[in-house]
């Protein structure tokens, strides 16, 4: 048995069936769920600038630089029906963001040239639009009370703004604790972000000048993925070697046991309360 002052809901697509199925409870807030899909397609240009464009629909589509040879467009505003199926980019999405982009670009795509896709599922709160690019994406936070403990449910919200959702729902929650802590997340940086927005070329060259064994795009890949942290990742390392086992795409061991130590074993300690081997 688990006994809590609050529970909250933030189950995303399944945040109503979290509701009415497992909870069981009554609330008159209704989720919509809507697919949004994107494709992948050999790069249109040759610099890091993105683009945003309307359709005679009134849809608004970004087309933007992706994984260095790529460009990524999206996305798709399509109902998604059944919860258990797996979302997946159809063929009609396909043909749509292509013939979208048609319209903005010198390069005629081709359904052919799309070398990856993959979809998403928005948990909206349904406002009862007829069309799903009018539901709103903002998000809404319920507090019920039906079982006298409070659930905090949370509809909508999308990852672009999941900080400020985050902060609002501990606002709701600092009204059970009220030894907590006020917001602080605001003008924190997320883990090796601390250096200016336009900083990455900089901080490239950083980590060239101090471990001159990479090549520019390996240390573009860490910059990328990592910011400031790869300088940690990487240590006292001074040849390739170093590094231990080479796995492929610049993949090492000294990586992956980083990533072990820095991301696995706190959780081990979460749930399991102690190292396991």
């Amino acid at each position: 048995m688990f006994l809590s002052k609050v529970l909250i809901n933030a189950g995303g697509p399944w945040v109503s069936d979290i509701i009415h199925n497992v909870l069981r409870v009554n609330t008159p807030e209704k989720v919509r769920l809507v697919r949004g899909s994107h494709i992948v397609v050999p790069k249109i240009w040759d610099h890091g600038k993105c683009y945003f464009f309307q359709g005679n629909d009134g849809r608004i589509i970004f087309a933007i630089p992706y994984e260095t040879d790529f460009t990524l467009i999206g996305t798709t505003d399509i109902d998604h029906i059944e919860l258990d199926e797996k979302p997946q980019c159809s063929e009609l999405e396909k043909n749509y963001l292509i013939n979208f982009a048609n319209q903005y670009f010198d390069t005629e795509l081709k359904v052919e040239d799309i070398v990856w896709t993959y979809s998403g599922v928005r948990p909206l709160q349904d406002t009862s639009e007829g069309n799903a690019t009018a539901v709103t994406r903002d998000y809404s936070i319920k507090v019920n009370w039906e079982n006298e403990v409070p659930l905090i449910n949370i509809f909508g919200g999308k990852i672009t703004t999941y900080r400020k959702l985050s902060e609002s729902v501990l606002n709701e929650v600092a009204a059970f604790f009220p030894k907590m802590r006020g917001p602080w997340t605001a003008k924190a940086y997320l883990p090796g972000g601390d250096f200016p927005v336009n900083g990455v070329s900089d901080l490239i060259m950083d980590l060239l000048k101090d471990y001159p064994f990479l090549s520019e795009k390996w240390a573009a890949r860490l910059v990328k993925a990592y910011g400031r942290e790869a300088f940690e990742m990487l240590g006292n390392a001074r040849n390739e070697d170093d590094l231990g086992i080479n796995f492929g795409a610049t993949l090492t061991q000294k990586e992956v046991e980083w990533l072990i130590e820095r991301n696995l074993r706190p959780l081990q300690k979460t749930f399991f309360g102690g190292d396991q081997n």
